[in-house]
């Protein structure tokens, strides 16, 4: 399919919102709804040591149905969204965990991910509904490492905004279709 070509029955879907603001389930919902077989995409590392990042974890896995198959794919999702089928749904959870995880990548190999990225997701035919959260919306950072997370982050789901079918904002517990109620501003600020 090339990018100029109608989406057909394809759907991108970018969830996005704060901490603990319920993102994680309207996605999981959107996922289920979605009537094609849902394929759990974990960026998350795991950390045996990290009891409290293991309960969370957990949290995650008891919630979702036992047909759904999981993937742990921590670094290169372009190439699984890339290999998804038209038949699946891959439910990616999430663009913080994953940025963070590349945090570590010089400027122009950062850029080149997302890229890439953003590539697969224009010629992808399965469904993909990211988890993204918003960092940008407290403090700035004290720290280098940390304003550069939250610029990257930022940076990268204003780009996956702008070619999503739908973005969604969960705050509070509730669910917004800015798609429907917003005006776009474009992919790059």
């Amino acid at each position: 399919m090339s990018n100029s070509e109608p989406r057909a029955s394809r759907q991108l879907i970018l969830v996005t919102g704060p901490a603990r603001s319920g993102k994680s389930e309207w996605a999981e919902t959107l996922a289920a709804d979605s009537g094609k077989q849902v394929i759990y995409v974990a960026t998350g590392l795991v950390d045996a040591a990290d009891l409290e990042w293991l309960d969370r974890l957990e949290q995650h896995r008891n919630r979702r149905p036992p047909d759904w198959q999981t993937l742990e794919v921590p670094i290169d999702l372009s190439a699984v969204v890339r290999s998804a089928a038209e038949s699946e749904c891959l439910l990616i959870d999430s663009l913080g965990t994953w940025t963070a995880n590349l945090l570590e990548q010089q400027k122009a190999v950062w850029e080149q991910t997302q890229q890439d990225l953003i590539a697969s997701l224009k010629s992808t035919a399965a469904d993909v509904i990211f988890v993204g959260e918003e960092t940008g919306w407290g403090v700035v950072p004290a720290y280098p490492a940390g304003r550069l997370f939250r610029d990257r982050l930022g940076t990268l789901v204003r780009r996956i905004g702008a070619i999503a079918d739908t973005v969604y904002l969960a705050t509070g517990g509730y669910a917004l279709n800015l798609t429907a109620l917003g005006t776009p501003l474009g992919a790059k600020n």
